[in-house]
């Protein structure tokens, strides 16, 4: 039983090892004999793609979806390397026997391989002492040889063929294990090098050329079957760039931007090199903007460029790669041919170099980076691209400066917005078209962004969106060379007027209004801030009497905590919200608001919001078409708690008797009456200052003369206690026509604190710090009137 427990430890153990020095080949090869096992001891499933004789130790994904390359695989089950099968045995349960390398040429079928080994008189020293790597070719290897080379290759077996065979040794035995990613291995022609790529599907190469039998064992090292004929390579990239005629342009193109220097470095490339032709695509206005701008060329360089080396045989499926200008290309096949993009465009592929590998394209790959702004947009966004156009905008772009396109989709642009008047949707369009470049990771909650047609608008950050007023972005950012292109679910919807403004025009929230106005609360409507408002309509409201209002207007405290619970701190529109989830929001009043965004329609406390994301300058507005009111707040009073179960839904309200709201402090912050004239004269000016302050309740006089010239300046202060008033008066005076300037400014007290609650200072200045933040008003059109601050009908 100790027998039988140490022997079991040391194969667990051996295992172990064997597990941990294994290679991606190693355990490709491994599934493959689980696949097969129903077959018999020691078989590999193998596919082949179905029209060559191209085999594969595949990966999972190629075997479950039975195809390599897009092309169709049959499913084949040979013995797995090293073993055989015996006749009348069910699999493969013989190992093959050893021999020296020129004996196992013929085991693994490489018989033409074998053949030129003794043509050549190699056969000797393969048979003799020592140890060896065989790189070596199969037979269909050198049927697919040019002819004219293998010719000359069997008229001097000597020298040329003996060469050639030697350039495929290595004079140690390596496993394929030992064959790491980006390695080099001396050959034993002339000491020159095999370039080696180990890839994480378990495909091996030498020189590019596929190892399709590993691992066949000899007495004197290890021989590798491959899928074509190498040759020895000496050249790096920048070598091959000087000397193919047919990449002179390239040549031009990777001079100008300084980046042929890099191409003769040592590393481990891959470039996608365009031909002659593919440059000739080329609109002759782009070659010219893009060797005008070496930053844009050697972006445009980068993206044909890898930083790892991609042979073709290695590619059995589309997988994204990096490039060096820091974007994602897709490289793929189609049956015998690789795909970029998805588009079949490699003329020629593997030229092998000692810095990397090279694919002849015949197309130019045009990374974002290297374009203009407008040529970012996509077909998902033809519909405001053909209109930013027709509508004259794109030419006004110049070419110089930095745009940022805010792109909606094509389905935003309804019938509606179609059979608008073309100077109405030029405004719509300049709100999509910021006149700075301003990326993703630019964007911060609060942002205020100018227009092409000078608006701003706002930037909402939420956790799992970015919206800009009313829109929200989707995925497909883009960063252009003058600019930057953002998807907008939406059209983009500035806000005009204040939440007061929008609700009084609309005419549908009259008793909401008057509410409002009764709990002394119409100033949290006008103020400036940031807010959002669940606004009961006329409708919702409709079943209150007067009595059931004089009810309401009893309790002010009452009144003012259910209005107060309609609204929350910040701006939180439909798309920002996260789908699915309940979203807690925190009324003024307190208690938790519930907000639910799923199938592009929103539910506040389970009441569907049937109109929502009205934007305002101090909020955004979503209609609701019932009376919200707090759950976890009791009612005192039977009347208001029969009244509130009539016009609320979806909620118990509890009643305790003798329950009193509490008063709820608020601040609002009235901006004062400013009256300002201003008269120019132009002339010579002097400057006279005149300053007068008087302590107490202050107002401050302030007259101020300019002349332009010589300036001469008197100023004179007086300082006496009492109540002192302030007046400022501006006369400027310039040079030739006569235009006459005057100001007279009249200021009053900056904030007025209405609605005054019992409540001690401290936790007074904490409400107003919390509870109220300033956010800058939009810019008025030059030319425009504006009207007098704290107007009431802002």
């Amino acid at each position: 039983m100790k027998l039988l427990f140490a022997a079991a430890f040391a194969l667990f153990v051996l295992s172990a090892f064997d597990q941990v020095d294994s290679s991606a080949y190693d355990k490709i090869v491994a599934h493959s004999r689980i696949r097969a096992k129903k077959e018999g001891p020691n078989v590999c499933a193998l596919q082949q793609v179905v029209g060559t004789k191209k085999k594969y130790f595949s990966t999972c994904r190629n075997w479950y979806q039975g195809a390599i390359c897009g092309k169709k695989a049959t499913v084949l089950y040979e013995c797995c390397p090293g073993y055989m099968k015996l006749e009348g045995m069910r699999g493969c349960p013989a190992v093959a026997p050893i021999d020296n390398v020129y004996g196992t040429l013929g085991l693994v079928n490489a018989v033409t391989t074998q053949q030129y080994s003794a043509m050549s008189k190699l056969r000797e020293e393969i048979e003799g002492s020592g140890s060896y790597t065989f790189f070596a070719p199969s037979n269909e290897a050198w049927d697919l040889l040019d002819p004219e080379v293998r010719n000359g290759l069997v008229s001097n077996v000597n020298i040329e063929l003996y060469n050639a065979l030697h350039y495929h040794m290595a004079n140690k035995r390596l496993l394929t294990k030992d064959l790491k990613n980006g390695m080099t291995i001396t050959s034993m022609y002339n000491d020159l090098s095999l370039h080696i790529n180990h890839y994480a599907n378990g495909v091996v190469t030498v020189n590019c050329a596929r190892i399709i039998h590993g691992n066949q064992v000899a007495t004197n090292g290890v021989v590798h079957v491959i899928d074509r004929v190498i040759t020895a390579v000496g050249n790096t990239i920048q070598d091959v760039i000087d000397v193919e005629d047919d990449l002179s342009s390239l040549n031009t193109v990777v001079t100008a931007s300084g980046l042929m220097d890099k191409l003769g470095e040592p590393g481990q490339f891959t470039l996608f090199a365009p031909t002659n032709d593919a440059f000739s695509k080329l609109d002759s206005e782009v070659m010219e903007r893009l060797m005008g701008d070496k930053g844009v060329l050697q972006a445009l360089l980068k993206y044909h460029l890898l930083d790892s080396v991609q042979c073709s045989e290695a590619i059995m499926t589309g997988t994204s790669y990096e490039t060096l200008e820091g974007t994602n290309i897709e490289i793929g096949c189609n049956g015998d041919s690789l795909t970029v993009n998805g588009i079949k465009m490699v003329l020629k592929k593997d030229i092998v170099t000692t810095n990397g590998v090279i694919h002849l394209i015949d197309q130019v790959l045009m990374p974002d980076s290297a374009k203009q702004v407008m040529e970012l947009v996509g077909p998902s966004q033809a519909t405001f691209s053909d209109m930013v156009s027709e509508l004259g905008l794109a030419s006004a772009m110049r070419p110089q400066a930095e745009y940022t396109l805010l792109a909606p989709l094509n389905a935003a642009f309804s019938d509606e917005v179609m059979s608008l008047d073309q100077r109405f949707l030029r405004i719509i369009l300049e709100n999509h078209i910021l006149k700075n470049k301003i990326v993703l990771s630019q964007l911060y909650n609060g942002q205020r962004l100018e227009t092409l047609g000078g608006k701003f608008l706002r930037v909402f950050v939420y956790r799992t969106a970015v919206c800009i007023e009313n829109a929200c972005l989707i995925r497909g950012s883009k960063e252009g060379s003058n600019g930057a292109l953002h998807l907008m679910k939406t059209l983009i919807k500035p806000a005009e007027s204040t939440m007061f403004k929008l609700l009084t025009e609309h005419g549908g929230f009259k008793i909401f209004l008057s509410l409002m106005e009764a709990a002394g609360l119409t100033d949290l409507l006008k103020q400036e801030g940031d807010f959002t408002l669940f606004a009961p309509t006329d409708e919702a409201l409709a079943g209150l009497s007067q009595r059931d209002i004089s009810v309401l207007k009893s309790d002010p405290n009452a009144l003012r905590a259910i209005l107060l619970y309609h609204f929350s701190k910040g701006i939180f529109i439909g798309g920002g919200l996260e789908t699915g989830v309940t979203n807690l929001l925190k009324s003024l009043q307190g208690s938790n608001i519930k907000v639910l965004f799923a199938n592009n329609s929103m539910q506040v406390n389970s009441v569907q919001v049937p109109d929502s994301d009205l934007m305002a300058t101090n909020g955004v507005i979503h209609f609701v078409k019932t009376l919200l009111y707090p759950e976890d707040i009791p009612v005192g009073s039977q009347e208001l708690l029969t009244l509130l179960r009539r016009i609320t839904r979806f909620i118990q309200i509890k009643f305790v008797s003798g329950y009193r709201f509490q008063e709820i402090p608020l601040t609002f912050i009235i901006p004062g009456d400013v009256t300002k004239v201003t008269r120019i004269i132009q002339g010579e000016p002097t400057i006279t200052k005149v300053t007068r302050v008087i302590e107490g309740e202050p107002s401050i006089t302030k007259v101020t003369r300019v002349i332009e010239g010589e300036p001469s300046i008197t100023k004179v202060t007086r300082v006496i206690e009492g109540e002192p008033t302030l007046t400022k008066v501006t006369r400027v005076i310039e040079g030739e026509p006569s235009v006459t300037k005057v100001t007279r400014v009249i200021e009053a007290p900056q904030t007025e604190f209405i609605t005054t609650f019992d409540m001690d200072n401290d936790r007074l200045t904490k409400v107003i710090q919390e509870g109220t933040r300033r956010v800058p008003g939009r810019r008025v059109p030059a030319g425009g009137r504006g009207r007098p601050r704290g107007s009431s009908q802002d």
